[in-house]
């Protein structure tokens, strides 16, 4: 599949989706059965080793390690009736969510659930998704926190607006809904209480939803180092200036560049093997533990898009060029980076619970 994914992915980057043959092709190999429960068929992950996979796809393409990152969605669909889990699962475990959570639109009530209409934006991978998401305002029965209303693709109109410097191929599209009603039975609180009781659904859902886009970056920024170490020792500047292994200043930002991501990576993949081993005890994952979990992915996150940039800036003049390969890890890089899940703010919001108050980012867990 990877062997494929190389030469496939300038075609995803033009298309600005991966369709849905790749789809297909990722579901061959597990990735959205990954969080299916296993009472209906599904092979769910270990955390770190679902992780691990879609670090794997990233250093190969961002875009595809994106997309196929909503594996882990099952997360969220766990909060869904049993029933309506049993009809979702019906012809098979490997199942594609995409949602489209923001803006939060309020539908109007009705007596089976609620009339959306709206336009929703970044519905990543919904080009070849089974089910898709919209986001509806937190209430009172919430506990404040958003709802998802699920809906069959041929229910929503997908607009193809999605013009970006970096996770080009990701098909971040909107989604417009116009008077389609849902029925109660088919939405769930985002980061509600799981109606399945596996070892995974007990996990921090909020967490490992943003785990999973941190550690694309991660797969974008090796993808960087690989070729710094590939080119440096062959490539020559145009002023006839020595080879970049031979300068002091690119060895010592690429050895730098090495320890940061392996330290950033070392921190996340510790804090998912502990959060990890409290769940299979038994145990609910503390406060402390969730807040390592975002901390890390927020931490690794800026580190992968640090990493990437001080390569291009120790590169030379060869990086400005439109087609060359660092010009797209950089942009690549930089989205998880910026993602709400993964900003400045989840720092001051960890820091307060690793102080013992409360955290100061809504929908912090």
């Amino acid at each position: 599949m990877l062997a494929e994914l190389v030469g496939r992915r300038d075609e995803f980057r033009r298309l600005r989706y991966v369709p849905k043959d790749f789809v297909a092709r990722l579901k061959q190999a597990g990735l959205y059965r990954a969080a299916t429960p296993a009472r209906f068929g599904g092979d769910p992950l270990p955390p770190a080793e679902f992780l691990s996979q879609i670090e794997r796809i990233s250093e190969v393409d961002g875009s595809t390690g994106w997309v196929a990152s909503f594996g882990s969605a099952q997360i969220y669909l766990a909060a869904l009736p049993v029933e309506t889990q049993e009809k979702i699962y019906a012809d098979g475990p490997d199942v594609a969510f995409a949602g489209a959570l923001f803006p939060p639109q309020r539908g109007e009530e009705t007596a089976r659930g609620h009339r959306l209409t709206g336009r929703w934006k970044f519905a990543s991978g919904c080009m070849g998704a089974d089910l898709l998401g919209v986001g509806m305002p937190g209430d009172e029965a919430s506990g404040g926190k958003p709802r998802t209303a699920v809906l069959r693709p041929e229910q929503v109109e997908i607009v193809q607006e999605w013009d970006v410097v970096g996770m080009q191929g990701t098909g971040s599209f909107d989604l417009v809904v116009d008077g389609v009603e849902v029925a109660r039975e088919w939405t769930f609180v985002r980061g509600g209480a799981p109606t399945v009781d596996e070892p995974l659904y007990r996990y921090p859902t909020i967490a490992y939803a943003a785990q999973v886009l941190a550690v694309v970056g991660a797969g974008v920024a090796r993808a960087a180092l690989v070729h710094a170490r590939e080119v440096g020792g062959g490539y020559k500047g145009v002023t006839g200036a020595p080879k970049l292994a031979d300068r002091a200043y690119y060895r010592t930002e690429v050895a730098r560049a090495e320890a940061a991501l392996r330290s950033a990576r070392a921190f996340f993949y510790e804090a998912t093997a502990q959060t990890w081993e409290t769940v299979l005890r038994g145990d609910p994952a503390t406060d402390g533990q969730n807040a390592e979990l975002r901390l890390a992915s927020a931490h690794l996150a800026k580190t992968a898009s640090d990493v990437v940039a001080g390569l291009v800036e120790v590169s030379g003049t060869a990086p400005i060029g439109t087609t060359h390969p660092l010009q797209r890890l950089l942009g690549d890089a930089l989205v998880p980076k910026q993602h709400a899940f993964l900003g400045p703010a989840i720092y001051d919001a960890a820091g307060a619970v690793l102080m013992g108050l409360p955290p100061t980012t809504p929908g912090f867990r």
